[in-house]
This record gives C-alpha cells, structure tokens and sequence, in this order.
C-alpha cells in the first residue's frame, strides 16, 4: 500500500513534523520510564488502529528488552497477570484518554488517581502529552494510510 501523503516532501507540513518529533524526543528524555512509554504507545496504537505505530512500538519496546509475552498480551492488560499496578494505571489512563468520545465524562477521577498513585507530577503531565502526542500521531498515520512493516527500531529518534 502505498501513503496518500509524504508528509515531508511538503516544506510546512515537514517543518511542523519536525516540530511534532522533537516533542517526542521531549518525553524519552522524561522520568517517565522508557519501556512504560512503549506499552502506552502500542496501547493507544492498537485502540486507534494505527498499523504504522504498532510496528514501531513493538519493535522499540522489544529493544528495550520487552519480552513477547507482555507485547502479546498489552491488548488484553486487564486481564493478563503480567503487567504492575503502575502499569495498569498508566495503561487504564491511556485508554480512557483515547476514548473520551466514548466517555462524555472523560477521564474518570477514580482513573486519575490510580496514576497518581503511582507517578510524580512531573510523569504524570509526560504521560498525558505521550496519550495525546500519541492520538495525534496515529490519526495522521491512519488518515493518510501510512505503510507499516519496514520500520527500524531508532529511525526517527
């Protein structure tokens, strides 16, 4: 399949991909701990059904030594024995960040303070801008119809 876009052979729509990027380099560089940010990515990526993103944060999260089996079960978290109460907290917060359309509410207080529990303030707002940069990411994969497959765990780092 091939893109409908090259979202960097258009020099405006490059310089704010370059823009996008850079913010994302921002939150690798947070507290919050890398491998958590690869399982909110691939999570947010599998609701949203973003091929493109799923490759990447497989792969990322499988050099970050993440084994198969927690990769496998990332879609099914709430009932797989194998991820942290952080985990399932900053998980839980993803989704219910993704879905607020399903949600008229938002995100639940009780949902917010499972994360609290768990991360600093500093984490916390690294990990709502990963939920949103992450939104924002996969829309533009999906609307465009961005190939997957062939990525290469640190190109775009």
């Amino acid at each position: 399949m091939d893109a409908r876009v090259d979202f960097f052979a258009a020099p405006n729509a490059g310089k704010a991909l370059k823009h996008f990027m850079s913010a994302n380099k921002e939150l690798r560089a947070s507290s919050l701990p890398t491998a958590l940010q690869e399982l909110v990515s691939l999570r947010i990526s599998q609701i949203n059904g973003c091929a493109t993103c799923i490759d990447m944060h497989v792969k990322e999260a499988a050099e970050e030594g993440e084994t198969a089996l927690r990769l496998n079960l990332v879609a099914a978290w709430r009932e797989a024995s194998v991820f942290s109460e952080a985990e399932r907290a900053a998980l839980e917060l993803a989704e219910e960040g993704t879905r607020i359309a399903d949600a008229a509410g938002g995100v639940d207080d009780a949902v917010w303070a499972r994360a609290a529990e768990h991360y600093s303030q500093e984490q916390l707002t690294a990990l709502v801008v990963l939920i949103s940069f992450m939104n924002m990411v996969n829309r533009l994969n999906v609307i465009t119809r961005q190939p997957s497959g062939d990525y290469r765990p640190g190109q775009f780092n």
